[in-house]
């Protein structure tokens, strides 16, 4: 077992669901993993993601939209993808990194029906509380899931 898992997690543009659960992972799991996000493409951070991240006591204000071309080099032990786009678009990456898929909705999507700005929250508050429930089970849900994952060589 390492000292410290190496988790990336990746979404289409590392604005919303990867930021949110590299928070919760730096903030629950900080002393098993460390952890990085991106996208397939990068975009902006999500302020709607910050404002309800906050609300949960997670800082994510310093975090940076990044795209995963970016990260090619580093090794991880694992990849995580949050969304189908970034499943259908996830790039081979060197050494042995277990791809484990593990959709969230989108919130930006859902809350773009919204009537109201809290009915638009509400969407990013249930997804946040969704990825934290997911994170509390980090890392053994990755260990659990690479038996049914494929590794990249």
């Amino acid at each position: 077992m390492p000292e410290k898992y190496r988790v990336l997690f990746l979404c289409t543009g590392n604005s919303c669901r990867s930021q949110m659960a590299e928070g919760w992972t730096r903030a629950l799991r900080g002393d098993r993993i460390d952890v990085w996000s991106a996208g397939v493409i990068a975009k902006r951070v999500d302020p709607r993601a910050i404002q309800v991240m906050a609300e949960a006591g997670v800082d994510i204000t310093g975090h940076h939209s990044k795209a995963v071309a970016d990260l090619l080099e580093l090794q991880f032990d694992y990849v995580v993808t949050v969304c189908d786009n970034a499943r259908e678009n996830c790039p081979v990456f060197p050494g042995r990194a277990v791809v484990v898929h593990h959709g969230f909705d989108d919130p930006p999507e859902l809350a773009s029906a919204a009537s109201t700005e809290e009915e638009a929250l509400a969407h990013y508050r249930r997804v946040r509380d969704e990825i934290r429930a997911y994170v509390e089970g980090l890392p053994e849900a990755l260990v659990n899931a690479a038996a049914m994952s494929f590794r990249l060589d």
